[in-house]
């Protein structure tokens, strides 16, 4: 729940109810916002992209790709791709985000977990952000 102080209440953003009176301003935990959610999504791509290849992805969004080719039929790809056997790092091209959600909190901007487009596969790249907003750790999970 997204709160913010306002002439001296503190109201919640989704129904406009007063909740608690409040004499100072006070920045609340990181709201769940589209701005946020959106900011991390592009920041948790770039985060894909950059470790994509390395050593220290051997079990993330590496492991996620050539999983994928190796198990995914070739029309599947030329449906999404234009080529039967895409270049492994093209596939990042078209990973679409399935969900966020939140560990000990209820913002839902912890983690972000992306995978391909049409129910094909059960795995995700899982991108964990740190309590400051940065991209902490990337994995492949089901």
């Amino acid at each position: 729940m997204a709160l913010v102080a306002d002439c001296g209440f503190r109201r919640n953003l989704g129904t406009g109810k007063s909740l608690s009176f409040v004499r100072h301003t006070q920045e609340t935990s990181m709201p769940t916002n589209t701005a946020e959610i959106a900011k991390r999504e592009k920041a948790a791509l770039a985060a894909i992209r950059s470790a994509f290849g390395t050593e220290e992805d051997e079990f993330g969004a590496t492991m996620f790709v050539s999983h994928h080719l190796e198990e995914i039929e070739a029309g599947y790809w030329q449906k999404h791709l234009g080529t039967d056997k895409p270049e492994p790092v093209r596939v990042l091209d078209i990973l679409s985000l399935r969900s966020h959600w939140g560990d000990d909190d209820d913002d839902g901007i912890d983690v972000f977990d992306f995978t391909l487009p049409g129910e094909v596969t059960d795995y995700v790249i899982s991108v964990r952000f740190d309590d400051d907003g940065e991209v902490d750790e990337i994995s492949m999970e089901s």
